[in-house]
């Protein structure tokens, strides 16, 4: 477990934790919260850090200690008093939020506080909504719901009224990988922090990508395409059905792996014009990015982006992916 303080998350969302952390210290804590802000802005650890602060019985002033049970049981969403919601399939249902309001008839199992944590809320149907309308029209003091958006326009009028709205900002790619890089229960360097903030800002998403080591296996093959393309360009359209093709499981293996290539190529287009050191995909250094600068042309460059996004468009549009690729390879 990752342990954070509020001071911790200031340097990821300095409003969103100033204003939390004020309502604490006042002793004003709102019955709803509202956390809109992007996908990966780091809404979900926010709220869990939230509820540990407000159940943890060794909190020193804000910080709750990440190591009695209550934190423990809030990390691993296994304590009673704070109940999480999830898309089941692609929407909330109304028997999650029936199963909701019986789970709260009572008081707190183990405390008289409740908290009850909605992922995705613009996801709820409209007849959940409803329900959780009726949640904050009636407010109870020791009831506390934070929802948490991606997108807040998606959430109904009536439901953001009745909560505190918090913003939250998109991470930049330097704090996301410092943020990675505190992750100290996983073997992360520098460079695969680099990388993986480059594919996603999601935590989870990239911790599941570095955990999964698929996408260093992806890194590999594209390195070893691209040396295809200078060497021996001829032999490309096997390479792909013999080395890449049986790599991809997964539709969105194929997406990944064009987001990858995607990254060596604008890292070689990047040193081309401007000899900036910031790569994401090759190191700086790399001798190989150096003779790919050498090789290909701006224009040719250029090209290959263009193909590359062209093949993601098509395969997120459901496009066969085998015959995607066999098309852009054929054109790189």
């Amino acid at each position: 477990m990752q342990t954070q303080t509020w001071a911790d998350l200031f340097q990821i969302q300095p409003l969103a934790s100033k204003i939390i952390t004020n309502s604490i210290k006042r002793n004003r804590i709102s019955h709803a919260y509202l956390f809109q802000g992007p996908r990966g802005s780091q809404k979900k650890m926010f709220a869990i850090h939230f509820a540990m602060t407000l159940f943890c019985k060794k909190r020193q002033v804000l910080d709750p200690c990440y190591e009695c049970p209550n934190c423990k049981r809030i990390y691993s969403r296994n304590f009673p008093d704070v109940y999480w919601i999830e898309p089941d399939g692609q929407s909330i249902k109304n028997e999650q939020i029936k199963a909701l309001r019986n789970e709260f008839v009572h008081t707190g199992v183990e405390s008289a506080k409740k908290v009850y944590i909605i992922d995705r809320a613009e996801t709820l149907t409209i007849n959940a909504t409803n329900r959780i309308l009726k949640f904050l029209e009636e407010p109870d003091t020791d009831l506390v719901a934070i929802l948490l958006t991606d997108n807040g326009q998606k959430i109904l009028p009536t439901i953001r009224s009745r909560c505190q709205l918090i913003d939250f900002r998109s991470l930049d790619e330097r704090t996301f990988q410092e943020v990675l890089l505190k992750q100290k229960d996983l073997s992360l360097n520098e460079r695969e922090a680099i990388l993986l903030s480059a594919l996603t800002k999601d935590l989870d998403e990239a911790l599941e990508l570095h955990e999964s080591k698929k996408v260093y296996e992806l890194k590999e093959i594209i390195i070893e395409l691209i040396y295809l393309l200078i060497t021996k360009r001829k032999e490309r359209y096997l390479y792909i059905h013999e080395k890449w093709l049986p790599q991809m499981k997964e539709r969105n293996d194929f997406v990944q792996s064009l987001d990858l290539l995607l990254l060596a190529v604008r890292d070689i287009l990047t040193v081309k014009l401007t000899n900036m050191s910031n790569t994401s995909f090759f190191h700086r250094e790399d001798a190989f990015l150096k003779r790919s600068v050498t090789q290909f042309s701006q224009e040719q460059l250029l090209n290959k982006i263009e193909n590359i996004l062209e093949a993601k468009r098509k395969i997120e549009s459901n496009v066969h992916p085998t015959l995607v690729m066999e098309q852009l390879v054929l054109k790189l």
